[in-house]
């Protein structure tokens, strides 16, 4: 067998790429990185999760300084902006955790190639006029914005993800291309610091995948926030003129157009598998209908050697999952066992209220047979109550016949940090009753998991 440069090569440092490496690393496996960025650590790290969660912690206290929250309980303050020093601390809260991945390439000696990686064969690949051949090669390259025909990006007027967090002033009016979670977070962020928004969905409802009752509550809760909705609505064109934009657009099951003039809009329809440059074809690869790498239950592909994980490959595009997947597949590579149970993988929205799910949706858990629900609402809960965050609920739904957990939804200031617990249980396979057995501390939003899991047998406590 010829010899190797490394015995695993990770294409890609975004959330999934990093760990794979690190873990491979540790593993005792003489590992590389392919990233072609100045900093590590992907679109999540540098333009996604963590720039976006700066600005909307900020955006918080902006808004609630703002809106009266504060004076509500006895702190008088006339906030300013200073959007500069906001987005100040935002590049300094993504440099250090960047800073902190290279850090831990270093501690781990994990070799960073830089540079685009393209394959020259199936155990080989250039990376900035370098061949490197590895026994072992990880596709970890995640996705980027879906585009829209009939929307060009500038980065001024017509914004992605990336172009939104680094708008230089508080639009007037912003139009939200797309009724997801990103558009809905960056929507917010923006809104509360003055902006009018507008968010154009294509679905009769937003935030596709997500629980009924949870959508329907979040369009409620978002619009008495002040965001306006035009749903069941496609864009077919916007135009820009200086600093203004027109879109053009018109009811999804057609019908007369109309236009919406804006100095922002945001495209945030979803994200797409990056392969292209990849130069699969080399390596006997090649993508399915939806632009995927098709992996096996070890993430491993068609050709025996090359492995997929996080948005490139099936499954949802978060960068928890493609961690876990990173994990896996290093201890797959290594002759350990590495497994992922996507069946219980969280999902967040980290708006005010947050809204976060784990497991089978109602409609979901119904089709599959007979279920009972527990839901109990969050003005119920002291903590919530105390904390002026009437707004939300936990919604538990388990085996009719088993008591099995199958889902979890909650709607809740903290329900990001919430679902943890939920995920955990279904992990261990809990059913309703063990969470309502478990002491929760009090007084905690946590409480209205256990009251919820309560309310599948129908007691209750507290409402």
């Amino acid at each position: 067998m010829a010899d190797y440069d490394y015995d695993v090569l990770v294409i890609g440092a975004g959330p999934g790429g990093y760990v794979a490496a690190i873990r491979a690393a540790q593993l005792g496996l003489k590992t590389a990185c392919a990233e072609a960025r100045e900093t590590l650590g992907g679109t999540c790290l540098n333009v996604g999760c963590i720039p976006s969660k700066a600005m909307l912690h900020a955006s918080e206290y902006f808004d609630a300084a703002a809106n009266g929250a504060m004076a509500k309980m006895g702190i008088k303050v006339t906030p300013e902006l200073d959007l500069d020093a906001m987005h100040g601390q935002r590049r300094d809260a993504v440099k250090q955790l960047t800073g902190g991945i290279e850090y831990l390439f270093k501690k781990n000696k994990v070799t960073w190639l830089k540079g685009h990686a393209r394959f020259t064969g199936k155990d080989s690949v250039e990376v900035a006029g370098q061949t490197v051949r590895a026994k072992n090669i990880v596709i970890a390259t995640g996705s980027s914005v879906t585009p829209l025909p009939g929307v060009t990006v500038d980065q001024k007027v017509v914004v992605d993800s990336t172009g939104a967090l680094e708008l230089p002033k508080v639009p007037e009016h912003m139009v939200v291309i797309g009724g997801g979670v990103i558009g809905l977070e960056l929507g917010s962020v923006w809104r509360r610091l003055g902006a009018k928004v507008t968010v154009v969905e294509y679905l009769d409802q937003i935030l596709p995948g997500f629980d009924g009752d949870v959508r329907k509550e979040a369009q409620k809760i978002f619009k008495k926030q002040g965001m306006e909705f035009k749903l069941s609505t496609k864009v077919t064109g916007v135009t820009v003129s200086g600093e203004s934009a027109t879109l053009t657009v018109e009811p999804a099951a057609g019908g007369a157009a109309e236009t919406i003039t804006a100095d922002a809009v945001l495209l945030a329809i979803g994200r797409k598998p990056n392969t292209d440059g990849l130069n699969l074809e080399a390596a006997g690869l090649s993508v399915n209908g939806r632009g995927q790498v098709e992996i096996d239950h070890d993430f491993a592909t068609s050709v025996p050697g090359i492995w997929a994980i996080g948005d490139v490959a099936p499954g949802l595009m978060l960068a928890h999952k493609a961690e876990d997947e990173g994990i896996a597949v290093a201890e797959n590579i290594a002759g350990l066992t590495g497994i992922v149970n996507h069946d219980v993988i969280p999902s967040v929205v980290y708006t005010m209220p947050e809204f976060a799910g784990v497991g089978l949706t109602e409609e979901a858990a119904k089709a599959k047979g007979e279920i009972k629900v527990g839901k109990f609402p969050m003005m119920a809960n002291s903590r919530a109550k105390t904390n002026h965050e009437p707004d939300g609920f936990v919604k538990i739904i388990a085996d009719a016949k088993t008591d099995r957990v199958v889902g979890v939804w909650a709607i809740a200031s903290v329900a990001g940090t919430m679902i943890a617990q939920a995920a955990q249980a279904m992990e261990f396979g809990a059913t309703s009753e063990d969470i309502a057995y478990t002491c929760h501390a009090h007084p905690t939003h946590s409480e209205a998991i256990k009251e919820a899991a309560m309310a599948v047998t129908g007691k209750p406590i507290h409402i």
